[in-house]
């Protein structure tokens, strides 16, 4: 299995400077929303949004080296994704994420509300000042998605009408709409040709939607210590995802406890129960696997590097988390 820190050996440095730098972008003069963001920053994330960034932004510079704007839209790539995930633990009420207390139980959901805006708003700042309107609007568009998801969860908790598309349109707007812009974005300062550009999103569209099945099916395998959340918790809450789609194919009583919002007793160990004896895990891997060969596909643009076999790589890293 590759693990993570292998995996961004041809960046750590890069990475480094990221990590150093993003304190310092957030800013001194508010207090209490500086410590907010610290504490998320400290949090021990994976890094692998601007990871992605430094990857393409190499694999795409291999004549030279790459500008202080690649550096700069990773740094605003993982602002954009930590200020979503204070809004994500908000709204989900989390106490804990990777194990770590999160910011609305640190502080209080008014705090939490506040740091996630300030980070989205100082990540809007510094991406005005990279002066690409395209790179502007690509992600701009990643923060009205981030929206846009979060709205669909909500109006469609506990809703068994819910299609597999609409499942994967979801999926793009809360994980992979930020992976495929801001590595498209990556490729837009690059000046690299059309071709480059359009490969590079679909790559990051493919590369999200696997993550997120991926996430999914950890939802329902994975110990609470492992992810850092109670297992099954986002069936409980009434988030309708892959394993739960297809297991209702198989058993529609599943359908019948989701509706009744499981307020009769035994309702979740039942439902919970239901989707680990389905094939729903196996054909969620399934999905998720079909959707990383996608991605791979991808990466035939780039010319062969130590940064486009680090691309590469991910996707197996992404799955192999599934074992």
């Amino acid at each position: 299995m590759t693990s993570k820190t292998s995996l961004f050996f041809p960046v750590e440095d890069d990475l480094k400077l990221l990590r150093n730098n993003l304190k310092s972008l957030v800013g001194t003069r508010h207090p209490i929303l500086s410590a907010a963001a610290e504490h998320l920053f400290d949090a021990g994330g994976k890094h692998i949004r601007p990871a992605i960034v430094l990857l393409v932004s190499k694999a795409t510079m291999l004549e030279g080296d790459i500008t202080p704007h690649h550096r700069r839209l990773a740094e605003i790539t993982e602002m954009i994704h930590t200020a979503s995930l204070v809004h994500d633990d908000i709204v989900d009420e989390a106490v804990l994420r990777r194990n770590v207390p999160t910011v609305n139980s640190l502080f209080d959901n008014r705090i939490a509300v506040l740091a996630g805006d300030f980070l989205f708003a100082q990540s809007s700042w510094y991406l005005a000042n990279l002066d690409n309107l395209q790179v502007v609007k690509l992600l701009s568009e990643v923060i009205r998605d981030f929206a846009e998801g979060e709205i669909s969860q909500g109006i469609n908790r506990f809703d068994t009408s819910l299609t597999l598309d609409s499942y994967l349109d979801k999926s793009y707007y809360k994980t992979a709409s930020l992976i495929a812009n801001s590595a498209k974005s990556a490729t837009i300062l690059s000046n690299s040709s059309l071709d480059i550009i359009n490969s590079i999103y679909t790559y990051g569209r493919c590369l999200g939607l696997a993550f997120q099945i991926v996430d999914d099916i950890l939802d329902f395998t994975s110990p609470t210590k492992v992810l850092g959340k109670p297992a099954g918790s986002d069936l409980i809450n009434g988030n309708i995802t892959a394993p739960v789609l297809f297991a209702m194919e198989e058993t529609p009583y599943l359908a019948k406890l989701i509706e009744r919002e499981f307020n009769q007793e035994k309702d979740i160990e039942k439902a919970l129960a239901i989707v680990a004896e389905s094939k729903g895990i196996q054909r969620s891997q399934e999905l998720a696997k079909y959707y990383a060969l996608l991605a791979i596909e991808q990466l035939d643009c780039l010319k062969p590097s130590p940064f486009s076999q680090s691309l590469t790589e991910l996707v197996n890293y992404v799955l192999d988390r599934l074992y």
